[in-house]
């Protein structure tokens, strides 16, 4: 099986060489997916990332959110050597004044913190994502421990994790550790897909 590195480094490169129309076209195409779907009521609590130039863009969803009433926050790094991170409510500029972290991300300021267990749908961004939920991401382990605290239960209380990804960054399968956190929902631009414990199925479309 091909490594995690490996994959990282094949999967950013494939994101780099596609053209801004189709970035654009994509970021959309997901919005829409998402609109149909019953997680951005008002006042929902809903956690996404500002997406950097080759990743899926998240602006337009970001700015539908905000339109339907929903209370948007932006993780923010709260120490960067110990790879930890909370979430900070979006002021009232959608976050443009905000600021670019060690990392080359853009966060919020502010100076409430919540945890990622406060919301009740996290968009969680994604280098790859497999039919499984399982999700490689940039490599800091930042989501994954975030979100630590979902390995440990028996049962699904929340928040609602959807990994978000073109559709090509969608594989059979990926390599997975025991501190991986897996999605409960896929999103890229054809569609939105609930993963299956059946492997050898095909993904579920469906709305939560």
């Amino acid at each position: 099986m091909t490594t995690k590195q490996e994959l990282r480094l094949a999967i950013r490169k494939q994101r780099r060489a596609l053209p801004a129309r189709a970035r654009a076209q994509a970021a959309l195409a997901v919005a829409r997916h998402i609109s149909a779907t019953r997680w951005l009521t008002p006042g929902k609590r809903i956690g996404i990332y500002a997406s950097m130039p080759h990743e899926l863009g998240t602006a337009p969803l970001i700015a539908m959110a905000r339109a339907r009433g929903c209370h948007v926050y932006l993780p923010r790094i709260v120490s960067l050597r110990g790879h930890r991170m909370q979430f900070v409510p979006i002021e009232g500029d959608g976050g443009a004044g905000g600021r670019v972290h060690a990392l080359g991300m853009h966060e919020p300021v502010g100076t409430e913190f919540f945890p990622a267990r406060f919301l009740d749908t996290l968009f969680v961004p994604s280098v790859a994502l497999d039919r499984r939920g399982a999700r490689l991401g940039h490599g800091a382990g930042f989501y994954d421990r975030a979100l630590a605290f979902r390995r440990q239960r028996s049962h699904w209380r929340g928040p609602r994790l959807v990994g978000l990804a073109y559709s090509f960054q969608v594989l059979p399968e990926i390599p997975v550790t025991p501190n991986d956190v897996f999605m409960d929902v896929l999103a890229t631009d054809e569609g939105i897909y609930e993963p299956l414990a059946d492997e050898d199925r095909a993904f579920d479309l469906r709305h939560r």
